[in-house]
């Protein structure tokens, strides 16, 4: 089976979400990128970016709308509006697993061990459920993958 390339894997994942949810750091990264690379990027310099942050109030990088915290994040995904994806953004992941405020991960898993680092499923992290939807490999062994959430964890339960 022939595996898919990096830019063949982003074109699958393309939906039409209008909004990105950013952590600052993220965001400062895109920012100082983005405005000038619209063809690597089409439409995240139209899109809405909405940012996580503690220090930050304004940008000069059109529709970027400021966020304090989780809550503010809740308020957004309880009001009508298109979808929101986070992109990078662990720390700020961290936080929607606790809060239960995620809906789909898709993922790029690059298999390596350090023994030490920064994990995407930390401490805290509540119980939920996730259903495969989709997963593609690369030719390079990057693992492409698609989950919806599906409510409430059952343990004892590991069949297919």
């Amino acid at each position: 089976m022939k595996g898919l390339r990096h830019d063949e894997i982003a074109e699958k994942q393309k939906q039409p979400a209008k909004d990105l949810l950013l952590g600052r750091n993220t965001f400062e990264i895109f920012a100082s990128f983005s405005p000038e690379h619209d063809d690597i990027r089409p439409g995240v310099n139209d899109a809405r970016k909405y940012v996580m942050s503690s220090t930050l109030e304004k940008s000069d990088w059109k529709n970027s709308v400021f966020l304090k915290s989780v809550d503010d994040i809740k308020k957004r995904k309880e009001s009508d509006g298109s979808d929101i994806k986070v992109h990078g953004s662990g720390n700020l992941v961290q936080a929607l697993l606790k809060k239960d405020l995620v809906d789909e991960l898709w993922l790029l898993i690059h298999l390596l061990t350090l023994g030490k680092g920064k994990k995407l499923f930390e401490d805290g992290t509540i119980p939920a459920a996730f259903t495969l939807l989709e997963s593609t490999a690369t030719a390079s062994g990057v693992t492409a993958t698609h989950y919806k959430g599906a409510g409430e964890f059952k343990t004892g339960n590991m069949g297919g």
